[in-house]
């Protein structure tokens, strides 16, 4: 509780932290927002492939033209002003820099950019959830191995997910179950960047009106964002993934404790111990009382009828038992929160969720019959959605990670609903992360 002023403390010794932003999208944009506020915290360089949108975005955010005109890293560490550049590459291996941001939201370039990161001695906070579920335990343990952090970003729901589940051990209580809000009914499974924009309910003209990427609202609305970032919660905790993927049970905050427990003490989980989703709308489309559509929770059990009666006499929410309670988070501000990860990994050498274990894993699932020779669009596009399960299931079935399955062909037909396999595509670009990927099974796969 005291990264505010450890940062003060180097700010005045005239020892700044120094940073690298990788991709200037709206995650980036609002990284960037917050950073001119933050007194000794020094964005050095901006790294996007397009330059000018990256000088748009800080432009946006409110930055004047002069903040951002160093014409070098070197030059922007020099002056305290910041280098805008295409070279990703560079701001990783450059000296001055303590800790990278990664914020593309694409997997490949996302692995690629880790990897370049820790071996410039870096550490590096992933915003980049689909790289992180697609190698991420890997590339924690080479950053580990190397003395640096490896970090989920602070703002964004995986790590505040894993913040709570820390709150439950630390306080010795039975963890249960643990898992976000989210906009999701049965329909919406098979929904296409062709028909997204009817489940927001926005007209054409605002579409128009905004800068809007379809596919990207569209993972939100297939459930796909769901089972990346669920399966990058159970390999940062001690939580598994369903068997057969989120059941996205309908659920307000009221219900929490009693809805996210086992089926066994009248709850609705197969047994304790999962991440999964609680659905903001009824299956029938009605809004769900209370829900908790942008927050984050855990479930957990008392551990002794002593703990039970403080539950009851604190007012905590539980279940009709009593047994059972809920703790939640209302909101999370995304990149207005990461430099909190920033801090965190450069001032106390700590991540804020990190992957630890090879436990879930996202996998491409068909929504739709799919034909031989048919190409797959990858997140929120088309042809396939991800299902968060066990990584040992995914293992077990020969799984093509949803990371992969962007502009690969399939070498054999796949029915609606079936996930699709390794071996029913044709990998023959980006194989350095596809080697990675297969580090990560050999190296890290789980027994059973």
């Amino acid at each position: 509780m005291n990264l505010s002023s450890m940062l003060a403390k180097r700010h005045e010794e005239g020892r700044p932290i120094r940073v690298g932003l990788i991709g200037a999208g709206k995650f980036g944009s609002m990284v960037l927002a917050q950073a001119r506020h933050i007194a000794g915290y020094h964005i050095v360089g901006v790294a996007d492939l397009d330059v000018g949108k990256a000088r748009a975005a800080l432009h946006r955010v409110g930055w004047d033209e002069a903040q951002y005109g160093a014409r070098t890293l070197g030059e922007a560490m020099d002056t305290g002003t910041t280098c805008v550049t295409a070279d990703a590459a560079a701001l990783c291996a450059f000296d001055g820099i303590d800790c990278v941001i990664e914020a593309t939201g694409h997997p490949l370039a996302g692995v690629r950019h880790a990897l370049s990161a820790i071996e410039g001695g870096k550490h590096i906070v992933m915003v980049n959830v689909e790289a992180d579920v697609l190698c991420g335990p890997y590339l924690a343990a080479r950053a580990r191995d190397k003395g640096l952090v490896y970090s989920m970003a602070y703002g964004d729901q995986p790590a505040f997910i894993c913040e709570l589940v820390d709150w439950v051990q630390s306080c010795g209580f039975e963890l249960v179950a643990a898992g976000k809000g989210m906009n999701f009914r049965p329909p919406y499974r098979y929904s296409t960047p062709d028909t997204v924009w009817g489940y927001f309910g926005w007209t054409e003209e605002e579409v128009a009106a905004g800068d809007f990427n379809p596919k990207m609202y569209n993972s939100f609305t297939d459930g796909t964002k769901a089972a990346i970032e669920m399966a990058a919660v159970a390999n940062g905790t001690a939580l598994d993934c369903p068997d057969d993927g989120l059941a996205f049970y309908p659920c307000g905050l009221q219900d929490l404790a009693g809805v996210f427990k086992p089926e066994s003490d009248g709850g609705r989980l197969p047994r304790p111990g999962l991440v999964d989703i609680a659905a903001s709308r009824e299956p029938d489309g009605r809004v769900v009382l209370n829900d908790i559509q942008y927050g984050m929770f855990v479930t957990f059990k008392a551990p002794d009828a002593y703990t039970r009666d403080c539950f009851a006499q604190y007012g905590l929410k539980t279940d009709a038992s009593g047994w059972y309670g809920a703790m939640w988070r209302p909101f999370h501000l995304i990149g207005l929160e990461t430099s909190v990860s920033v801090l965190s990994a450069v001032l106390r050498g700590e991540p804020t969720g990190t992957a630890r274990a090879f436990r879930g894993d996202a996998v491409a699932t068909a929504k739709s019959d799919l034909a031989a020779g048919e190409m797959l669009d990858g997140e929120g596009g088309h042809a396939v959605w991800a299902k968060a399960i066990p990584a040992t299931r995914s293992l077990a079935l020969d799984a093509l990670p949803i990371g992969l399955a962007h502009q690969v062909r399939l070498k054999t037909a796949v029915k609606r609903d079936q996930v699709v396999r390794m071996a029913d595509v044709d990998l023959v670009d980006d194989l350095d992360v596809v080697e990675v990927r297969r580090a990560q099974v050999r190296e890290m796969a789980p027994e059973g």
